[in-house]
């Protein structure tokens, strides 16, 4: 009986080495792979919690220039921090807030930075909505629609609606501006301070805004 388990296990230790021969290699080299992957994914991890801590920090150096009305001092730090934590979240945030309190002239280029490289794409769309804003200040009618047009969140299409009305008052387009402007107020949410603008704006181009219902509620 011993003899016979003897040879059994032998039988099983030869298909085992058999086996490993065959695949072992393969084995191996899948495992580290698997345990590579983890140790980068933890390292990242790491990384982008170090990363993101040190952009805070120069955020609420930024922050703080901004609110002692010292900009000279902000913009430096700002153009570090665009060039260290371009990635960050913070940075577009940041970005944003600067230009906020920068003339035209200053704003101009910090709100493309954002709009092109800002993260993550809810900003990038702000960037462009402000830009749009600022061009239209400018009377820059083209430039202000191609910043309209890159704007990708659904989340930003009544306001984007307000600006092409706005964009069709310069361009003298009473009708076009009158139907912007009801998509806008359509799509605003009525507790919104802004959806008294844009009523102001309908009510400029002959529209009552008491008259206007959304698509499903026509039916």
């Amino acid at each position: 009986m011993a003899s016979a388990l003897d040879l059994q296990e032998q039988e099983q230790l030869d298909n085992l080495k058999a086996f490993w021969a065959k695949w072992g290699n393969l084995i191996t080299t899948l495992a580290t792979v698997v345990l590579l992957a983890f140790a980068g994914w933890n390292a990242w991890n790491w990384y982008q919690r170090e990363q993101g801590l040190k952009a805070s920090v120069m955020y609420e150096a930024i922050e703080q220039a901004i609110e002692a009305k010292q900009l000279d001092k902000a913009a430096p730090l700002m153009a570090e921090m665009q060039k260290q934590f371009a990635a960050m979240p913070y940075t577009t945030q940041a970005t944003l807030v600067l230009a906020q309190a920068s003339s035209a002239e200053k704003a101009q280029p910090l709100l493309e930075w954002a709009a092109a490289q800002g993260k993550p794409q809810d900003l990038r769309d702000l960037a462009q909505l402000r830009l749009a804003g600022l061009h239209l200040e400018a009377k820059r009618a083209a430039e202000a629609e191609k910043a309209l047009a890159a704007i990708q969140s659904p989340a930003f299409e009544a306001l984007v609606a307000d600006r092409r009305g706005d964009l069709a008052l310069l361009a003298k387009d009473s009708a076009k501006a009158r139907d912007q402007y009801s998509k806008a107020y359509l799509g605003l949410d009525a507790e919104l301070p802004y959806r008294r603008l844009v009523e102001a704006k309908l009510m400029s181009v002959g529209v009552d805004p008491g008259t206007l219902v959304k698509p499903a509620e026509a039916k």
